[in-house]
């Protein structure tokens, strides 16, 4: 179905993986293709037009936006260079407008159809065409085919040349894999890095090396495989036609609930072990490191400054600093965020002061993205940009995208990055940066022999 979107809570938790969401066959599409100022005002007059009142029995989206913003639509609100390639010419946003979303508790067990009858506007006639929406979901999910893993003639065949990618370099994992930057040269954009932070320009820089191989199967087969593989509670899956997002994040970028703003930075990163005492250990380690704390309390404070400009006064708290949090490859340290959003401020007015998030730019954040779009050789397009929903009641919750395949024109992009601040050493950041790649890798490596 056109427009699909998966919000998957894939590893659950009442705090952050209750609800999951689905939503297909939008009304009315936002595709953003240039960064311009006036670009989120689309969003936001087509929100105001459609308003509805929130259900509190129901899950909290119940209608609206969902799709996702890529890292350059930072553009919009900021002045600041993009990088010199840009092979594949992805949107800066692609979202739909959803008048139908099938919901789940997964603290209760329960599931919902919610159909919101927009865009008829007379109060009857809108009833009644909720109903018929209603209805016509009910049959197709009564209806649904059998899933199909065949990957076409036609889909090998519809594949950017190798020729028009940027300049590629072999990977350490596999020769399926290359990246955008040889090992030496990332090692050297780290180093580059140091020396803009002992000059005064920066305290941290998020850079990051994207990851290309040949698509080899559906891309919906593949995020099934990488959803039970690496499990995450901000995943997703999105289909708007010529690009499909395949996500497996572990951090939220935005939760806007009954005016209560929350984020969540991830900063600080060790691999998981086999051995539980060693692993145990390695965590320990992390929460104990001088340097990721100090790495994630920079960030923090950018967040408390970015929130503090739409928030009512001296709301802005640190609820949790540095909290260690443990996922299928990796340990993270976690810190929250959590502010009350000013009476005449609204979801797009949050978006507008703090994207991008913090924790893939750097701080101070301009100058970070400067010196990203210096070093980094192409484009990030959706990494590192949010995916998630705006509602028709105005709460909204966006993930960070990160451990994230961007499947186009017969190609897997998966970036990979990490902050780096001045005690940084580049061949441990770029180790770092194969750590965070693990679990997308080795559910590629893990599909059947043919879908390989």
């Amino acid at each position: 179905m056109g427009g699909c979107v998966w919000l998957d809570s894939a590893q659950q938790s009442e705090a952050l993986g209750r609800y999951s969401y689905m939503a297909a066959l939008p009304f009315s599409t936002l595709r953003i293709d240039k960064p311009t100022a006036s670009a989120v005002d689309q969003l936001t007059h087509l929100s105001h037009s459609f308003h509805t009142a929130k259900v509190p029995e129901l899950p909290p989206m119940q209608g609206g936006w969902m799709g996702w913003f890529g890292y350059e639509m930072g553009n919009c609100f900021e002045s600041v260079p993009t990088a010199k390639y840009n092979e594949f010419q992805l949107p800066i946003a692609n979202l739909g407008l959803y008048d139908v979303v099938l919901s789940w508790d997964h603290l209760t067990g329960q599931s919902w159809i919610v159909s919101q009858g927009w865009p008829v506007l007379n109060p009857a006639k809108r009833q009644s065409h909720a109903y018929r929406r209603l209805r016509k979901f009910t049959q197709i999910l009564e209806n649904a085919p059998a899933p199909h893993s065949e990957f076409t003639h036609a889909q090998r065949q519809f594949r950017l040349p190798a020729h028009r990618l940027a300049p590629q370099f072999s990977t350490r994992w596999s020769p399926q894999w290359t990246s955008n930057f040889s090992s030496a040269e990332y090692r050297a954009a780290v180093q580059r890095c140091v020396e803009y932070i002992y000059a005064g320009d920066v305290f941290q820089v998020n850079l990051s090396q994207r990851l290309v191989r040949q698509a080899t199967c559906p891309p919906e087969e593949l995020y099934l495989h990488l959803r039970q593989a690496n499990p995450a509670p901000f995943a997703g899956y999105t289909d708007f036609g010529r690009t499909q997002l395949l996500s497996c994040s572990p951090e939220r970028f935005l939760s806007l609930n009954e005016r209560v703003i929350e984020t969540r930075p991830i900063k600080g990163t060790r691999p998981r072990l086999s051995n539980p005492l060693a692993d145990a250990g390695i965590g320990e380690l992390l929460q104990a490191s001088e340097k990721d704390r100090s790495e994630n309390v920079m960030i923090v404070d950018l967040m408390r400054n970015d929130l503090s400009r739409v928030a009512t006064s001296d709301s802005v708290k640190v609820t949790s600093l540095c909290g260690l949090e443990k996922y299928p490859f990796v340990w993270h340290l976690v810190s929250v965020i959590q502010a009350q959003l000013a009476s005449h401020r609204d979801a797009s007015d949050v978006l507008h002061a703090t994207f991008p998030g913090g924790s893939i730019t750097g701080a101070p954040k301009i100058r970070a993205m400067e010196i990203i779009a210096e070093l980094e050789p192409t484009v990030r397009g959706p990494y590192c940009g949010s995916l998630g929903y705006i509602s028709f009641a105005g709460d909204m919750d966006l993930s960070i995208l990160i451990r994230t395949i961007s499947a186009c024109d017969g190609w897997w992009q998966a970036p990979v990055g990490g902050g780096i601040v001045a005690a940084s050493k580049p061949d441990l950041e770029e180790q770092e940066t194969w750590h965070k790649a693990e679990g997308i890798m080795r559910a590629i490596d893990s599909l059947p022999t043919a879908s390989r």
